[in-house]
């Protein structure tokens, strides 16, 4: 692959004092960043989930408790498991197709922008729906922008950031998605009354800073035209051989349950926190901002701690099974949860447990990709883990929600969450590329 930004040569081998003798070296294909980049490239992926977070978790489901108020649980999980569908199918070619752009302007800038622009159309969709058929419908359209942004956004620690540093900035991502959805859910709670309202602010802020990444970043250009892309290339998109690599194929399976055990929680969180630990509806969003500020404090705890001994010891592994069988303990004190201050205690727990794991899993996933060449459809994969979780778990929710005969089976579902917490954990051990 022929790009303007030749790859830089490694620097001087800087061995620290680490145990494991890791190299400071640029070993990234695009240009250095200006000290910009890094606080932008955050704020960016902060943005794009303040957008995405707050509307699903937070502004949707408010706006299906005013609409349909009886059925809100499952109108909720087929608008999610649509949206769902969409970004599964966006996410690895919009990755695919901006490997292969011959922009001038960059391979990944016209994507991320782009997308932003037309995932917030799609969320001003929802807020002037007056059915739950035209909300869908919006939520389709911010999953197509949403998701090549996204793509392209995270494609960024491919082509940016270098591996020694790489598990610190993860880190820093993974607070940034949490603080976004912690800020979201007290804006919310803060601003007037009405849809308009609720969706129309996060967008003007995502919107804001997605401009200044793209302003910022030094992009790669692509210099040489792509063969075409045929109908098989084209499929391949969506696929990585599990058979030539398993160690991407046991990481993939891994953050797939580990997000498949979170999902339900923070989907469902808010009409929980109603059904269940009867909190007022006028005080959910405020409740949701609360429990989430709790998870994301204890998440500090252990982010940037784990996020530097995996750096400085080169071990990635240890730190993903031990957090993902602490998140399932966290879980499980959560379910058995009577009252909001029990319910936070076990938030907590899963707080600092996927605190480590965020710190860490980005950066395992970039290290047992099969190459650099095709680093966006690559991790357009990765994200597949992520996006068919969004799919899987309302599937298999309302059938766990209705056991007993209602609706709103949350403990079911909650247990469910745990075993695929467990069965993550198991998931990384065979990895044998990665320490």
């Amino acid at each position: 692959m022929s790009l303007s930004s030749e790859v830089n040569p490694p620097e001087a081998a800087e061995l620290s004092a680490r145990p494991s003798g890791v190299a400071k070296v640029r070993d990234v294909p695009g240009k250095p960043q200006s000290p910009w980049f890094i606080p932008l490239f955050l704020v960016a992926w902060f943005g794009a989930n303040l957008v995405a977070l707050t509307s699903s978790g937070v502004s949707v489901p408010l706006l299906l408790n005013e609409m349909v108020p009886e059925s809100k649980n499952q109108v909720l999980a087929v608008i999610v498991g649509i949206g769902g569908v969409v970004v599964m199918l966006v996410t690895p070619l919009a990755g695919r197709l901006s490997d292969r752009s011959m922009s001038r302007w960059g391979i990944r800038r016209p994507f991320i922008l782009g997308g932003s622009i037309i995932g917030s159309i799609g969320i001003m969709v929802i807020a002037t729906a007056a059915n739950p058929v035209m909300i869908g419908v919006g939520w389709a359209v911010a999953q197509i922008g949403f998701g090549a942004a996204a793509a392209c956004i995270q494609a960024l620690f491919a082509d940016q950031i270098p591996t020694y540093i790489r598990a610190r900035v993860s880190a820093l991502f993974g607070i940034s998605s949490s603080l976004a959805l912690i800020v979201g859910s007290f804006l919310i709670g803060s601003l007037p009354a009405g849809p308009i309202w609720w969706f129309g602010v996060p967008v003007l802020i995502g919107l804001l800073a997605t401009v200044g990444l793209v302003l910022v970043l030094r992009d790669i250009v692509r210099t040489e035209r792509p063969a075409p892309l045929d109908l098989r290339g084209l499929l391949s998109s969506y696929w990585v051989n599990p058979i030539k690599f398993p160690d991407f194929a046991w990481a993939w399976w891994c953050r797939l349950l580990v997000t498949m055990s979170i999902v339900p929680i923070a989907t469902f969180m808010l009409n929980y926190l109603i059904d269940e630990l009867k909190v007022p509806s006028d005080q959910a969003a405020t409740t949701v901002g609360t429990v989430l500020t709790v998870y994301s404090v204890a998440a500090l705890l252990t982010t940037m701690i784990s996020a530097w001994l995996s750096d400085r010891t080169g071990r990635r592994k240890v730190f993903i099974w031990t957090s993902v069988l602490l998140t399932a303990i966290g879980l499980s004190v959560a379910i058995a949860a009577h009252d909001i201050p029990q319910f936070l205690i076990g938030i907590a727990i899963a707080g600092m447990a996927q605190g480590a794991f965020i710190s860490v899993d980005v950066a395992l996933m970039t290290e047992v990709l099969p190459g650099k060449a095709e680093a966006g459809k690559d991790l357009g994969v990765v994200a597949l883990s992520y996006l068919l979780a969004q799919v899987l778990v309302p599937v298999i929710s309302v059938p766990l929600l209705a056991i007993g005969g209602g609706a709103s089976n949350y403990r079911a579902l909650f247990i469910a969450a745990v075993v695929m917490a467990v069965l993550g954990a198991l998931c990384v051990l065979p990895i044998k590329k990665v320490r």
